[in-house]
């Protein structure tokens, strides 16, 4: 890959999980009581617009880059209008927080920004895989170092407004006590009240801007127009990946990819409460966190390498089984260090299936449906897998909870069975082919 195609594709990833991850951490919390205090069904609206456009996706934005649009452009055009409407949410929002006592407005005119964001941007997951692998003559070995400036994009979005939103007026002064305890007072003194929430409107602002720039990157990507159909009979490219499925390793693989999507949402669920219960300090609990983002990106750097030497069926194993002993070591090894130390499986979990499934699905699949094949997994990663932990895990959560004491040894159990039986279906019927699959040439087992 020329070194000029690789810096765009790089700068690509960074700003599209920029975007993503400047505005959805400082969310939480934003939508409710003491910010814009929306009630509890119209939080799910806006909370929820992420995931069911991942499942809208499948069906429309895919479907339009594999048959009539060129990426490069369905890509500006998507950042352009995600980026307005994402400036449009955080410009309602700092109006109402820019005077004591002002109304924040609609609520609808906040959920319209916020589901037209959603709507074109969920698809350009999807887009900015197509596009990168089409430029790619090894995807194997050159989509981690691409994808891995997604992470760094997701951490230099996200981690500034930590410190931005801190109340600096109660911090000592830099290099007035140790370099740990002004660390420590910074993350555990944030702004509260209006300024907070002014502060976080800037988070939505950010992301929309970076949305703008990507408009315009995108403009100068590599040319990647629709593919020609290889079959007639299938105008629908997301029914021509679906029909795909009837194979049985990409049954299996589907399958799987639920069951891992699901488990994977489950320790985001979980983290925050458990570390803090075992005695992580809450101002340390984000960077704690963080490491498992930093090795995720170690583990992308080095993926190539596992899966030349390990294939698909072992790479993925692997990065399946690192959610069952992280939430084994969770469940019998309650200690704060541990706890911290072990989320560098976050790295394996990530890199070693979801990055590796992205590549296996535009190896196998036909390049006419290339974009609608990677939606057709996001369909899982970003959509059901998400809706359906976000009521699985509490529900669990709420049986082994008494007295408000949440009974953690046996909760976390389930999360690590769930990726137990998901390794062990890879294992015994995951079985994809050897080599590349010919564009034209019908999927074998």
């Amino acid at each position: 890959m020329q070194r000029s195609v690789f810096l765009k594709l790089s700068a690509m990833m960074f700003l599209q999980y920029f975007i993503w991850g400047a505005w959805f951490p400082p969310s939480f919390g934003f939508f409710g009581a003491g910010a814009l205090g929306f009630d509890e069904w119209q939080q799910f609206g806006l909370t929820a617009a992420f995931p069911m456009s991942a499942i809208i996706a499948m069906f429309f934005g895919n479907q339009f880059v594999d048959r009539n649009f060129a990426a490069e452009r369905f890509l500006a055009f998507s950042h352009l209008v995600g980026g307005l409407a994402l400036i449009g949410f955080g410009a309602l929002s700092w109006k109402a927080f820019s005077a004591e006592g002002q109304s924040v407005g609609s609520y609808w005119l906040y959920f319209a920004c916020m589901a037209t964001h959603c709507f074109f941007y969920v698809p350009t997951i999807s887009v900015t895989n197509s596009i990168a692998f089409s430029s790619m003559s090894d995807p194997q070995k050159d989509f981690g170092p691409v994808r891995l400036w997604g992470t760094i994009g997701w951490i230099a979005a996200s981690w500034p407004f930590i410190f931005i939103l801190a109340d600096w007026a109660k911090i000592p002064q830099f290099g007035s006590v140790g370099f740990t305890d002004w660390l420590g007072a910074a993350l555990g003194t944030p702004l509260t009240g209006t300024a907070l929430n002014q502060g976080k409107s800037w988070a939505f602002l950010t992301g929309g801007v970076a949305s703008i720039l990507l408009a315009v990157l995108s403009l100068t990507l590599p040319h990647t127009p629709p593919k020609p159909m290889h079959d007639e009979k299938h105008s629908l490219a997301w029914l021509e990946a679906m029909r795909l499925l009837k194979h049985p390793f990409l049954l299996v693989l589907f399958v799987v990819t639920f069951i891992d999507a699901t488990v994977h949402d489950g320790f985001f669920i979980f983290a925050f409460t458990y570390l803090e219960k075992v005695g992580v300090a809450p101002n340390w609990i984000q960077p704690a966190m963080s490491v498992g983002q930093i090795a995720e990106i170690g583990t992308m750097a080095i993926l190539g390498y596992v899966l030349k030497n390990l294939g698909w069926r072992t790479t993925m194993i692997l990065g399946i089984l690192g959610h069952t002993v992280r939430f084994a070591v969770f469940a019998f090894i309650p200690n704060p260090y541990v706890a911290v130390a072990v989320n560098i499986l976050h790295g394996i979990c990530y890199a070693f299936f979801f990055a590796t499934l992205y590549i296996l699905v535009d190896e196998v699949f036909p390049k006419d449906a290339r974009t609608s094949a990677q939606g057709l997994f996001n369909f899982l990663v970003l959509g059901m897998g998400p809706i359906v932990s976000r009521y699985l895990w509490p529900a669990i959560q709420a049986r082994y909870t008494h007295d408000g004491v949440i009974e953690y040894r046996t909760l976390l159990l389930y999360p690590a069975a769930g990726g137990l039986i998901a390794a062990i279906l890879l294992l015994l019927f995951f079985h994809p082919p050897k080599g590349k699959v010919a564009e034209e040439a019908p999927v074998t087992t």
